[in-house]
């Protein structure tokens, strides 16, 4: 599956411009933690892209739903496993096994997290965010409520990070994207 294809399977079940940016944003720190680690980047890229492919549809499946879809747009078992390892001990029984697919765990919740943060900004980037913002926000938990810090946490077990650690690559590997984003959504 090429990226073109996975956005257009991502569109055809995704039209609200806040699942749009999330996925776009999931893409990007995926693609940017394949890279550091020696990945290929278009897979990591790609599973970040579809991980929440059915969760605008039908929240109340999710990570059940999306393995129908991506069989029927096409997707390689891989990409269907890891899309749905990424809801495991929330929705799902599929535990994430690889590297990838333990990284998309802990990010997805997080990404949430700290583009909330962002807009709480006077830039609404992330590009001038610092991990002490970022920890305090994280520790308020008031603020992003939806966003699990018991999801980040066991995340970041899985990937054998500390949260600093983890809080530090995804904050670092959003901002390398976030221009990027932009761009992309003023298209659509």
């Amino acid at each position: 599956m090429t990226r073109q294809q996975a956005w257009e399977l991502l569109r055809r079940y995704n039209a609200e411009p806040f699942h749009l940016r999330h996925a776009l944003t999931v893409e990007g720190v995926m693609r940017c933690f394949a890279e550091q680690r020696g990945y290929d980047p278009e897979f990591w890229g790609i599973v970040g892209l579809l991980h929440d492919i059915d969760f605008e549809q039908w929240p109340e499946q999710h990570c059940v739903k999306a393995s129908e879809l991506l069989r029927e747009g096409g997707a390689e078992e891989s990409i269907i496993h890891a899309v749905c390892s990424h809801g495991w001990a929330i929705c799902v029984d599929i535990k994430p096994e690889h590297e990838m697919e333990k990284l998309l765990y802990a990010a997805d919740e997080l990404t949430g997290l700290i583009g909330a943060a962002a807009l709480m900004r006077p830039s609404k980037s992330v590009q001038d965010m610092e991990l002490k913002s970022l920890k305090k926000k994280y520790k308020d938990k008031k603020f992003a409520a939806g966003c699990s810090r018991e999801v980040i946490e066991r995340g970041a077990e899985l990937c054998g990070l500390t949260l600093e650690e983890l809080w530090q690559q995804t904050l670092d590997a959003m901002r390398s994207c976030e221009d990027s984003i932009n761009r992309q959504m003023e298209e659509i």
